[in-house]
């Protein structure tokens, strides 16, 4: 299941990055959100795929989960979700100004 999971990463990474590099503003914030979304599922890979029930002491198992990367991952989904938010309004607006998403045409020209 971990060899699944790092190939996944692996992909999402992969078409972030081809994402990023396009020359549509929207295409980057994707590229954005699906590398923030393998950032999560590495996190999740490399804390170990295990089983075990909730860090309860009346439960009394003998394994327990950590509970510790999954905090971590929250954390990070919330984060990126507010960055996220904030990068769709600054698309939006620049697209209302502008009245285009092409990186090109919002460079401006060397006169300015």
């Amino acid at each position: 299941m971990e060899i699944l999971m790092s190939i996944t990463v692996g992909i999402l990474f992969m078409v972030g990055t081809y994402m990023i590099l396009t020359k549509s503003l929207l295409r980057v914030i994707l590229g954005l959100i699906l590398l923030s979304h393998g950032a999560h599922m590495l996190l999740l890979t490399m804390a170990g795929l295990q089983r075990g029930t909730p860090p309860l002491l009346s439960l009394g198992s003998d394994a327990y989960s950590d509970p510790l990367p999954q905090a971590l991952i929250l954390t990070a989904i919330v984060i990126s979700f507010g960055v996220t938010s904030f990068l769709l309004v600054l698309a939006y607006r620049t697209y209302k100004e502008h009245k285009t998403d092409d990186l090109d045409q919002l460079r401006g020209s060397a006169d300015e």
